[in-house]
């Protein structure tokens, strides 16, 4: 685990007609704050990372598809400082997870034709105040191959 991420499994209440799938309320004990919430597709195979966010706070959940999060902690005095930790969400694994400003994260797409992630983050996206890196060609000892056990 890395310091101060949290994976909230999330309710599910299917019926007749279809499913609701809950991911964040204002009266939530993590609920922080609002900034702004966006959608990202990403097709099967395909890496979207490496990034953090200086101040922002992350809540993701895999609205449709699946996907494998991953991330690395590289924070300054933190206790979990050069840890990795991966995430599927999907059908199976519906939560949310928040992660905290400063800690590398991405993702990879594992289902056509794609999934789609939700971000409800505490501040509106601004690129200037984020870091990203190049999936591959970066210094976090992290292979994005599909491994088998």
């Amino acid at each position: 685990m890395i310091h101060d991420v949290q994976v909230i499994p999330l309710r599910r209440i299917p019926d007749e007609r279809g499913t609701i799938f809950h991911m964040l309320r204002s009266t939530d004990a993590h609920f922080t704050s609002f900034g702004e919430i966006y959608f990202s597709t990403i097709y099967k195979g395909v890496v979207k990372g490496w990034h953090r966010h200086r101040e922002m706070t992350l809540h993701y959940a895999c609205v449709f598809g699946r996907i494998k999060l991953v991330m690395f902690d590289d924070r300054d005095g933190s206790p979990s400082r050069s840890k990795l930790m991966e995430v599927f969400l999907g059908p199976d694994q519906h939560a949310l997870v928040i992660i905290p400003p400063g800690v590398w994260n991405g993702f990879k797409g594992m289902t056509d034709p794609h999934a789609i992630v939700a971000n409800c983050c505490s501040h509106p996206h601004d690129p200037s105040r984020s870091d990203r890196l190049d999936p591959v060609k970066n210094d976090i000892p992290y292979d994005w191959a599909v491994r088998c056990p």
